[in-house]
């Protein structure tokens, strides 16, 4: 039985409606590199598909230094903050998810690939402080994904009796391998974010749902088949 689900949030229980991208061209140009030239056309090619990894870790791979990169990460997050300002939306029936899981016993996880001051932000701004079991960045467990080390935090701080008794679910191919690294019984992805069916199926995932809306409804069935 599933006693812990870990969710993403951008594109799995936030609307993204491609804050993120607009996020990262923002920061990206901060560095001098114009929007619309090859390099940065380039870059954003590889946000796309690393979307779901920490985000300092793509600045790291993109820029010269490590400086660069630290001044990229500040101003991604002073966009995206701005961008939370001008107005952002829960996916459609995450909140109710959320809750009915929880009803259910099923402890929730919040995770995310934002540093944790923003992840705060986006949690005040929905009224969703406290909705969650726990919320976790990279910087509170380790290293971000692909790696599995917030779904491993997560067990032991909520005290899951098995890596198995877990399901994770995200809108990435990154979701879907820390899902596989972390050796949980269900890793889920949702077509409401960055990567389409195809992509989340090659990544490993178990399920593909509509959207996170769907996930009580999956493991109310795995429960009758048992």
């Amino acid at each position: 039985m599933i006693q812990l689900a870990v969710l993403d949030m951008a594109g799995t229980t936030v609307a993204d409606d491609g804050l993120v991208e607009r996020a990262f061209t923002a920061a990206i140009g901060a560095q001098g590199i114009e929007p619309g030239s090859d390099r940065c056309d380039a870059m954003i090619a590889h946000v796309r598909a690393t979307m779901g990894e920490s985000k300092i870790t793509v600045f790291r791979h993109l820029l010269d230094s490590e400086q660069a990169a630290q001044a990229a990460n500040q101003a991604f997050e002073t966009a995206y903050g701005t961008l939370i300002d001008d107005g952002l939306k829960p996916v459609d029936g995450a909140e109710d998810a959320i809750r009915h899981l929880r009803d259910q016993g099923v402890k929730v996880c919040l995770t995310t690939g934002f540093s944790e001051t923003t992840q705060q932000r986006i949690l005040v701004a929905l009224g969703w402080d406290g909705l969650a079991d726990l919320t976790l960045c990279p910087a509170q467990a380790g290293r971000g994904r692909p790696y599995p080390d917030m779904v491993l935090t997560a067990v032991l701080r909520l005290e899951a009796d098995a890596v198995a008794a877990v399901a994770v679910v995200g809108d990435t191919a990154y979701d879907m391998t820390t899902g596989i690294r972390a050796g949980a019984g269900i890793v889920a992805g949702v077509l409401t974010g960055a990567h389409g069916r195809q992509q989340l199926e090659a990544a490993g995932a178990t399920h593909v749902l509509e959207s996170v809306r769907d996930l009580p409804g999956l493991l109310l069935d795995r429960r009758l088949e048992k």
